[in-house]
């Protein structure tokens, strides 16, 4: 199969890889196929952060849980060990919120807060509200969403009357 590469060119990646990316996208109906191909990509170069969002939306969206959080914690540990963030929380969350308007760390947050969606989705609530209220505690904005979803997690349930 032909693939045009040029019409992807903001994306950063070899373009053997970037024709893997749109052979995924191409054969989307047939997962098996269009998962064989993201897998490749992965395997060819995990190591770029486009590939490794692409990768979390597609297994996200194929409702791929697993793989999904997986692909987030790759995402999360390549900017951790860039950035040298410190393990503990209490030391790393002053330098998020100092830095939360860096593409990096925007790229960190929104993985971190996509990271409590996926738990929550795989019904590890209590792990997605603490990752939902920290990163809700950075993001005035609610730039990331992670409001609405403690908003959701934390909801009483509805009275029957």
């Amino acid at each position: 199969m032909q693939v045009d590469t040029n019409k992807f060119s903001w994306f950063q990646v070899p373009e053997d890889v970037k024709e893997l990316l749109i052979l995924a996208a191409q054969t989307w109906e047939n997962t098996s196929e269009s998962e064989q191909y993201m897998q490749q990509a992965i395997a060819k170069t995990g190591e770029h952060t486009d590939v490794l969002v692409a990768a979390y939306r597609y297994f996200y969206y194929k409702n791929n849980y697993s793989l999904a959080l997986q692909t987030t914690n790759q995402l999360l540990d390549k900017i951790k060990s860039a950035e040298k963030f410190p393990d503990d929380w209490e030391q790393l969350q002053p330098i998020l919120v100092s830095r939360k308007e860096d593409p990096q760390i925007r790229l960190y947050l929104n993985a971190y807060a996509a990271s409590g969606l996926v738990l929550a989705k795989l019904g590890d609530i209590e792990q997605a509200k603490i990752i939902s209220t920290r990163v809700k505690e950075i993001d005035n904005k609610n730039d990331f969403g992670s409001g609405i979803l403690l908003d959701i997690l934390t909801r009483p349930p509805e009275e029957d009357d």
